[in-house]
């Protein structure tokens, strides 16, 4: 399967983060989908079944934890990056439990972003 093959999800209740992620991922030949919440991405992925998530942590309704205890029972699991405006470590350490095998702090350098999904989908 080649990079341009993977699928990219991205969970963020910000619209402009979703649309210039969009506009980043299409660029390296992504198939990029969008959510503005953990319960619309969490019906996506039975549909679209995304290599990758990017997943806010603070999302109303359901936060990225929550969204990532529903993510146990997913097969195969999505690769997550979590994405957080916060620098709550414990937040941190319980999503990487959880799977989470990235974060990046909110504002985050789009080539450090760009870089870091690149090196999941490819690993």
């Amino acid at each position: 399967m080649s990079l341009q093959d993977k699928k990219v999800l991205v969970v963020d209740d910000q619209y402009g983060i979703r649309v210039l992620l969009k506009e980043v991922f299409s660029k390296d030949g992504f198939c990029v989908y969008q959510a503005e919440n953990g319960q619309v991405a969490l019906e996506m992925i039975q549909k679209v079944r995304p290599d990758l998530i990017l997943l806010d942590m603070k999302m109303p309704g359901m936060d990225g934890i929550e969204f990532l205890r529903r993510l146990q029972g997913v097969q195969p699991m999505p690769k997550v990056i979590m994405m957080t405006a916060y620098g709550e470590l414990d937040l941190v350490q319980e999503a990487t439990k959880l799977g989470a095998l990235a974060h990046l702090t909110k504002p985050f350098d789009i080539v450090q972003l760009r870089s870091e999904v690149l090196k999941q989908l490819v690993s």
